[in-house]
């Protein structure tokens, strides 16, 4: 199958759409499909990339001032209408709601080509602060307007959980719709142990259990709470927090007016190398965030077999089944979280016992799985797009008879 997939957010961007994006891009490939994919350059000017089957065409950008690490592609109408028509996918896949997403659904439709668009986006993603504002209810609202209306004019539209696809249809989405997990590889970790040079190396005090988060360090992500549950924890822990982001120097402020120094480590962005090392060293994995359709950070931690302390917030708790794999605290409650932090460190068992659970439930996310069911999805687009075509041509042939 022709593939083309399409995103404002791609790496070297660090965050949860640029990975997913690529990864599906590279396993797509693997599988022996022909996939290109549209992306902003890093720069301004464009740039095409090649490996077997994936083709990546960057077009010229500028950065984004208010949003770190963003680059706006500069409006490419013309040259994707040009790569499209070149292209002549079978499916075009868009995974972002700006200025590329917005061409690439457009284009797509104009020109007869089934578009999926699948929502990786809540109202507090594209501003925290609005959304935790006195106008909220007005932003959330205007938001989830913009969303709802860039879906319904795809042919399907995907989200990563039931409980993404249930906002959307609550909030007006009318198109066929259904849940694809983001995906793990099963295999991730097999290979992957703990490193006492590399805990030495982020001076971990040694035979301290290590409380791990990983995540875009930004406000909706509620590292903050993390940091402040760190005051209630009793038991002797110290907390790596992997990530970076536009919080990250208040952060590490609010860590030393804490007095929380020796206590946590900003290890900033690390490679999945390094990064599989500290989640096989870790005892506890924590997350605090606010704004998850569902957590690829949380997913690998499962599949490292570490319990999972989460806020019961949005999209966790499809993944974190309080009591069975971890424990789900009240969104924004320090105490609670560091409570549960405490009963975990203080019963091996009971860690053992939900990181068990936790790998085993998230054995159904298992990346093959999720391909086969994006295939399956690819496959229901086109025959719906060829539906439609058919009707649309039957419509026009009744109109040209009435006017013989």
């Amino acid at each position: 199958m022709r593939i083309l997939l399409i995103t404002d957010l791609y790496p070297p961007m660090i965050g949860g759409v640029p990975t997913t994006t690529h990864e599906l891009a590279l396993d797509l490939a693997k599988r022996g499909h022909q996939v290109w994919v549209i992306a902003p350059s890093e720069r301004a000017r464009t740039v095409r990339e090649s490996a077997r089957n994936l083709r990546v065409h960057r077009f010229a950008s500028f950065e984004w001032p208010s949003y770190e690490g963003l680059r706006i592609a500069f409006l490419p109408v013309a040259s994707v209408s040009a790569l499209i028509r070149q292209i002549r996918p079978d499916i075009i896949h868009v995974h972002s709601l700006l200025m590329l997403g917005q061409i690439g659904r457009m284009l797509g439709k104009s020109l007869g080509i089934p578009v999926i668009g699948t929502n990786h986006y809540l109202p507090i993603n594209l501003s925290a602060t609005l959304s935790a504002s006195a106008f909220s209810k007005p932003f959330n609202a205007l938001t989830y307007r913009y969303i709802v209306s860039f879906f319904n004019g795809c042919d399907m539209v995907t989200s990563p959980t039931a409980t993404a696809v249930s906002l959307l249809r609550s909030q007006g989405l009318r198109v066929p719709a259904r849940a694809i997990s983001n995906g793990v590889r099963v295999t991730k970790f097999a290979d992957a142990q703990p490193d006492a040079a590399l805990l030495r190396a982020l001076r971990i005090p040694a035979d301290t259990p290590i409380l791990l988060h990983a995540n875009r360090l930004s406000k909706e992500k509620r590292v903050d709470v993390v940091l402040e549950a760190m005051r209630h924890i009793t038991h002797p822990a110290h907390l790596i927090i992997v990530g970076s982001g536009p919080e990250r120097q208040r952060l590490a402020r609010q860590a030393r007016e804490l007095g929380l120094e020796d206590r946590v480590t900003f290890s900033g962005w690390i490679g999945d190398d390094t990064l599989a090392k500290l989640y096989m060293a870790s005892s506890v994995f924590m997350i605090a965030s606010e704004g998850e359709l569902q957590s690829i950070a949380t997913m690998d931690a499962m599949l490292a077999g570490l319990p999972v302390i989460a806020a019961n917030a949005v999209a966790l708790p499809e993944l974190v089944q309080n009591g069975r794999s971890g424990t789900l605290f009240p969104p924004g409650d320090s105490v609670a979280c560091a409570a549960a932090v405490n009963r975990l460190l203080a019963d091996k068992r009971l860690r053992e016992r939900m990181g068990a659970a936790g790998r085993q439930l998230i054995l159904a996310h298992d990346r093959e799985l999720i391909l086969d069911q994006w295939e399956e999805v690819y496959q229901e687009a086109r025959g719906l797009a060829l539906r439609k075509g058919a009707s649309l041509y039957h419509a026009r042939a009744a109109l040209a008879r009435r006017g013989e």
